[in-house]
């Protein structure tokens, strides 16, 4: 039989035979428990003894009561349970003051079955999203997924925080990552030709947008590419963007070809990079919630993983989703305004420090003067009975 059912046998089993092991189980939900018929026979001996069942006062064996009236009252909420079975249950319990172990492993086993429910949920929700134009549902869905490990991390008794796996996990093979439409590549293509053509266009997204982003990877390594002409100050037209990707090696391993170099810079159309650039951030949230899902649910089916590793690698699997959620909040944030020079921040540095700085800036004769490197934007009850290791 499988273990999990087993655990669940022996501890209502337990309860059967002695109704004092459930003032050890308050950690313990119903809906811990897989199957609905034993769900509703732990409500049904959890009710019984908070009404103060007769069987709990009287003196002597247990009376026969305790069954058959947890039988009938678990009847009322499900079918098919028979006195039969609880006899069953009884038979299935080794020793009754292992309830609490029992317990345990029902518990676990329930952690490791709400984390993939709720990593398929996530992944649903950044697949509708991708399709709709939208990253509102994957984020509340992600929300809803921290909230779900924090009460977790709770009832297991460890203190919730990333940790990275040992070993990357894989992504499920019957979870395919969200199909990426036509329109997504070519908002890409479009906003490459914005940023190579436009004069400061890149001073718009380079603050929030990254080479990981973009879905294909040739147009990230191009949006590199730009990159670092900016970074350098250098100027940015088709002629250095081919030059920059031929220093980078991209011709040469044959990433990206100076035909279809030309094809992207020519596919200019009208528009501003910040709009471009948000619809290309807009699909990274969701490949990026799609992709966290995936590695959370192969966690989640990991069965060698106990409930205290599982927690806190699902919660390292969403952090980048949290780096680039925090860039998309940015991306939708309105600039801050300049500071005037009548009114200095109190908060900034000592003045010789300012001279330090700009000592250190001043470019050599003969050199273009270099442009200010883009700042990344910054991320603004009981417990069960003791164990081994998690």
């Amino acid at each position: 039989m499988n273990p999990l059912m087993s655990a669940e046998q022996a501890v209502l089993g337990a309860a059967l035979l002695d109704p004092e092991q459930l003032t050890h189980l308050e950690w313990l939900a119903a809906d811990h428990f897989y199957r609905p018929v034993h769900q509703a026979l732990f409500a049904a001996l959890r009710k019984l003894r908070d009404d103060g069942h007769p069987a709990l006062s009287a003196a002597g064996p247990l009376p026969l009561s305790w069954v058959t009236d947890a039988v009938e009252e678990a009847g009322q909420h499900v079918r098919g349970l028979t006195a039969a079975y609880a006899h069953t249950l009884i038979q299935a319990c080794p020793r009754t003051e292992h309830a609490p172990v029992y317990g345990r492993m029902v518990l676990e086993g329930a952690i490791h079955r709400t984390v993939a429910q709720h990593a398929i949920r996530l992944h649903q929700a950044a697949r509708a999203d991708a399709v709709q134009g939208e990253v509102e549902g994957a984020l509340r869905t992600a929300d809803v997924l921290t909230g779900v490990l924090t009460d977790l991390a709770q009832r297991w008794g460890t203190d919730p925080r990333p940790v990275p796996p040992t070993a990357g996990p894989s992504a499920a093979k019957d979870i395919p990552p969200p199909a990426q439409s036509g329109q997504v590549a070519e908002d890409e293509r479009f906003l490459l030709a914005v940023l190579a053509e436009q004069p400061g266009a890149m001073g718009e997204v380079v603050a929030w947008l990254r080479p990981g982003d973009f879905a294909d990877p040739t147009h990230g390594q191009l949006y590199r590419c730009l990159g670092a002409l900016h970074h350098r100050g250098e100027p940015i037209d088709r002629i250095t963007l081919l030059w920059e990707a031929q220093r980078r090696g991209l011709l040469a391993d044959g990433t990206v070809s100076s035909e279809q170099l030309t094809a992207v810079c020519e596919g200019m159309v009208p528009g501003s990079a910040d709009w471009f650039g948000q619809r290309v951030m807009r699909s990274s949230v969701t490949r990026t919630a799609a992709a966290s899902a995936r590695a959370i649910r192969t966690l989640a089916q990991d069965k060698v993983l106990g409930p205290g590793r599982l927690i806190n690698h699902a919660l390292h699997e969403l952090g980048p989703l949290d780096e680039v959620r925090a860039r998309w909040a940015t991306a939708n944030s309105s600039p801050a305004p300049k500071a005037t020079a009548s009114a200095p921040s109190a908060a900034g540095p000592p003045p010789d420090q300012v001279k330090a700085a700009r000592a250190r800036s001043i470019p050599r004769p003969g050199a273009s003067p270099p442009a200010p490197a883009s700042r990344p934007p910054t991320l603004s009850t009981a417990r069960p009975p003791s164990r081994g290791h998690s």
